[in-house]
């Protein structure tokens, strides 16, 4: 009998309060040519071959509102809508303690507000990670980075070869993410990211080139680039 191949499930944190964009429609909810931002996320999974099962953290109150997007859009792959939480973190520990994992199971962390992740690139993470573990989406700066430690003056320029700018998804086995997560709660310990989790288990993430495209809808700025972003997936058919 052929041996089946470890899951594939992407956690999709979406219970931010979208402060920085302001209104009162919570920003994964606003609407991106016609359709809800978080709903562009989801089926860039929804549409992967590789990705066998997604599970979602909302804001409580907006858990029924995800459940009938899920059904408008059937968005088949979604099997779980979750509660998050107070922060990012919060909102993928919630998740994870409603998945029946087995350590080689791969889990996908994304961002609900990045609808602009390629398939392919996601692809390449999954390989990625079953190859080193942990592995992570970034993209080197284009600009010149320099430091500064306070007084209105720059003290170093830093060297761009050697910086990322860290994107999602991040992808983890499914054993890893939970020891890390664990030694974290243990801890007390928040980050802004997973992979700074498995790092303080000295698991170093490996790196996936992304792309500039995958950005992280914060500001009101970043929705008109997303406007645009959008126009030109469509006539390349990556939508």
């Amino acid at each position: 009998m052929r041996r089946q191949r470890p899951r594939v499930i992407a956690i999709v944190p979406a219970a931010g309060s979208g402060s920085r964009l302001g209104g009162a429609v919570k920003k994964q909810f606003l609407q991106l040519h016609g359709k809800p931002i978080i709903v562009h996320t989801l089926q860039q999974f929804e549409h992967c071959a590789e990705v066998d099962e997604i599970a979602v953290a909302v804001p409580e109150p907006a858990i029924t509102d995800m459940e009938q997007l899920v059904r408008r859009f059937r968005l088949h792959k979604v099997s779980k809508v979750v509660a998050g939480g107070a922060k990012r973190q919060d909102s993928v520990a919630h998740v994870l303690k409603t998945l029946d994992l087995k350590d080689t199971d791969i889990l996908l962390v994304h961002d609900g507000v990045r609808p602009f992740v390629q398939r392919k690139k996601i692809v390449e993470l999954i390989k990625a990670c079953r190859e080193h573990r942990v592995a992570v989406l970034a993209v080197q700066p284009k600009d010149t980075i320099r430091r500064s430690r306070g007084g209105g003056f720059f003290d170093q320029t830093l060297d761009r070869s050697a910086l990322w700018m860290i994107q999602t998804p991040q992808a983890f086995t499914a054993g890893i993410l939970q020891k890390a997560f664990a030694r974290a709660a243990k801890d007390r310990f928040y980050s802004t990211d997973e992979a700074a989790l498995t790092e303080r288990l000295g698991i170093h993430a490996k790196i996936v080139e992304g792309t500039y495209d995958n950005i992280k809808i914060t500001t009101r700025e970043d929705l008109e680039l997303a406007g645009l972003i959008f126009e030109r997936w469509a006539k390349s058919d990556l939508i």
